[in-house]
């Protein structure tokens, strides 16, 4: 049997989504697949990270179960891979990969950012040498060069870091900020930031040592949003965990409609985390609380 059917696959129908009425939809996010087990069989608990890459490559943070799970996809069928099991990381809760095919994942009970090889064995925890102060990371991303930025809620700063972990520069937080959960790094440099208590987003464009207002106040549209990354179009997308649903915004942070429900059924989120999006129109989302990952294309 091939390893692919070994996973729990269950195609969704197109489903209605929620638009609200006072903007027009740019892009749909049509159901595709969803993920319930790993290629024993064993089902995922509560993941709440997801990192992607353009080789239909994917890493899984089974958050509940301690481990991270690596797939293929090929736009119909999941091929898994071992699990990796690490003492360094018992808790991931995050997932990013490099240009190189290296791993890194934050662990939420350690606060450390662990590095792994391709294959998924332990290298180091990136350090951050040359910080200002020790900081405590609550997300992180990486950008097309490699290099790593933190989210550090402890010093409120985002750390930008070079492959090597040495800290290149400190952009400090917005002044009068509520609660930062997330930030994003499109591919020409710019920097985002969502406020999940404001529900606005901050940006900081390449060079810039300052974050400003991107959007007006979501309230409308958001209920809690924890998570934020763009497309290669520059659209900015908006984890809504508490909503259970997608807001995408223009590149300018201009409302481009809200997708997808809170429930049980495919193509519906439970309490959503971290969602990547790679350059085939692909988007996956850890809906956390249904335990599974789904996926969805890009269609207009």
């Amino acid at each position: 049997m091939p390893k692919a059917v070994k996973c729990i696959l269950l195609f969704a129908a197109v489903i209605p989504v929620a638009v609200a009425s006072h903007a027009a939809e740019i892009v749909k996010l049509k159901p595709m697949v969803s993920l319930y087990a790993d290629a024993k069989g064993e089902g995922l608990k509560t993941p709440e990270g997801i990192g992607c890459d353009d080789k239909s490559r994917l890493v899984v943070a089974d958050t509940g179960n301690g481990r991270l799970l690596e797939y293929t996809y090929n736009g119909e069928t999941w091929t898994p891979g071992p699990a990796i099991n690490l003492p360094q990381l018992p808790y991931p809760i995050r997932v990013q990969l490099n240009t190189r095919g290296e791993i890194y994942a934050l662990d939420g009970k350690l606060r450390k950012i662990a590095r792994l090889g391709p294959k998924g064995n332990f290298q180091r925890y990136v350090e951050g040498s040359g910080a200002s102060a020790p900081h405590v990371p609550r997300s992180f991303k990486i950008d097309t060069s490699d290099n790593i930025l933190i989210l550090d809620i402890l010093t409120e700063n985002v750390l930008v870091l070079e492959p090597s972990g040495k800290v290149i520069k400190e952009i400090p937080f917005p002044k009068e900020y509520g609660f930062i959960s997330d930030l994003a790094v499109d591919a020409v440099g710019n920097v985002f930031l969502v406020d999940s208590v404001k529900k606005v987003v901050y940006s900081a464009p390449e060079n810039s040592k300052e974050f400003s207002l991107l959007t007006e106040k979501l309230e409308e549209d958001l209920d809690f949003p924890v998570s934020i990354t763009t497309d290669d179009s520059g659209r900015i997308y908006l984890v809504d965990q508490n909503g259970g649903g997608i807001v995408i915004l223009g590149r300018d942070g201009s409302y481009q409609g809200r997708q997808l429900k809170m429930g049980w059924k495919e193509g519906f989120l439970r309490y959503p985390s971290q969602i990547c999006i790679n350059k085939k129109g692909e988007v996956f989302i850890a809906d956390r609380e249904n335990s599974r990952i789904q996926v969805f294309s890009i269609a207009k």
